[in-house]
């Protein structure tokens, strides 16, 4: 399809993950000449590589662990759902220090609180998009499982659901090992009990659903076109890049570019604490007629099992490095042997590890808004893990307070001024 660049867009929207192409589809459905820019296919960075899961119960961001015997764990760097590149650890203390102290207990409810006001509407914002791109069918409304292999642990996590329904209304089912056993009957029976999370929903291809999304902000009329966002500068009162169908104008610019948001802004001079964690992923083929019908967490290995159109994916949990670092993927090698031995996983069938870098704010919350010190610059970035299920939500918020029209969530507590005062 032949390109054809606008001698002036309303609004560059810079990065075509999961976030940007959702803000550049509610812009475009509101009437805005709209150019999505990235330097590579859209959704082939972060957004290609994850559970699949829109999380609704998710009001509690993943926070920085609090007890003694988890940091001892960690301390020893061997385990599957956390790793460190020790030479980083300089270079992220200070994020990690204040990661800490916003995680908490009583700092980690109040962040709660905010965050739920988007997790609250990631599925219904997420099955709007799709049911107007003609795909609602794309999503699996199963829910997913939180395995347990020790009495002591469903307990505690049962009890922590049971305060999180009240709270924020998130849904569950309580399951014994029976129950467990009936909905995936070829999970090991070392299971003793599941929390069955009943309202989220999910997706055997995550890239699938940002390239669905982008369909229809191109049948809307809205342009896909390669870029380098580090090309952006001042256009007099605009912003101008380079493509590679030429120069691009644009009235405003959007930057969500993941784990490179940080870079871009500091271009301009926001110098915002945002950091990566990182993670992997393997596929595997099911081995016989073996069938796994929901994501399972296995909570006291710390991995994730998910049923995906190219196989189980096996993912890992955060790896703290440098974005850029080498892969080290060791949390997959920790973690087949084990989930092997969960379900009958045969042969890998991806040639190498795929990893990806997610980007997170220390208190959290993502950065979603108009850049302080611009009129026309915005920001979208910083969900951490929950880029899909905030990508939605994040779309139709920020779109609103673009063009001026009430939002349907206060936008407050996501601007970027809370690092900047």
């Amino acid at each position: 399809m032949a390109v054809v660049l606008p001698a002036r867009a309303d609004i560059v929207v810079l990065g075509a993950g999961i976030v940007g192409i959702c803000v550049a589809l509610h812009l475009r459905k509101r009437g805005r000449a709209v150019v999505l820019v990235d330097r590579r296919g859209a959704a082939e960075e972060t957004s290609f590589g994850n559970a699949g899961l829109i999380q609704r119960e998710g009001v509690y961001p993943y926070g920085f662990p609090h007890d003694f015997g988890a940091l001892l764990r960690y301390a020893f760097n061997r385990t599957i759902d956390a790793h460190y590149h020790v030479t980083a650890l300089p270079r992220l203390a200070p994020f990690l220090w204040q990661y800490w102290r916003y995680s908490r207990p009583a700092e980690h409810t109040k962040v709660a609180h905010r965050y739920a006001t988007l997790i609250e509407h990631c599925v219904t914002e997420h099955e709007a998009l799709a049911r107007e791109a003609g795909a609602s069918e794309i999503f699996a409304r199963k829910g997913w499982l939180k395995l347990f292999r020790t009495e002591r642990e469903r307990d505690k996590r049962f009890s922590e659901a049971e305060r999180v329904h009240r709270e924020f209304g998130v849904e569950h089912n309580y399951l014994d090992a029976r129950g467990v056993r009936e909905m995936e009957p070829h999970l090991a029976p070392v299971i003793v009990g599941a929390l069955h999370y009943t309202q989220p929903v999910s997706v055997d291809d995550p890239q699938g659903l940002a390239l669905v999304y982008l369909r229809h902000f191109r049948k809307l009329g809205g342009i896909f076109v390669q870029g380098n966002a580090q090309t952006l500068g001042r256009d007099g009162e605009g912003w101008r890049l380079q493509t590679v169908h030429g120069a691009l104008a644009a009235a405003s610019a959007v930057i969500a570019l993941g784990p490179w948001s940080g870079v871009l802004a500091r271009a301009f001079g926001y110098d915002l604490p945002l950091a990566v964690k990182r993670g992997y992923h393997m596929h595997y083929r099911p081995a016989g007629e073996a069938r796994l019908d929901h994501p399972v967490l296995d909570v006291e290995r710390g991995y994730f099992l998910a049923p995906m159109c190219r196989g189980i994916r096996l993912t890992t949990g955060a790896e703290f490095a440098r974005r850029d670092a080498i892969k080290t993927p060791v949390q997959l090698g920790r973690a087949e042997p084990i989930a092997r031995d969960l379900f009958p996983l045969a042969e890998r069938l991806d040639t190498e590890a795929w990893m990806g870098a997610r980007p997170c704010t220390p208190d959290m919350l993502p950065v979603i808004g108009r850049a302080p010190r611009h009129a026309n610059l915005w920001f979208a970035f910083g969900h951490a893990h929950h880029g899909l299920t905030l990508g939605a939500v994040t779309g139709r918020l920020l779109a609103e307070m673009m063009v001026g029209e009430s939002t349907f969530v206060d936008p407050a507590p996501f601007s970027s001024q809370r690092f900047l005062r």
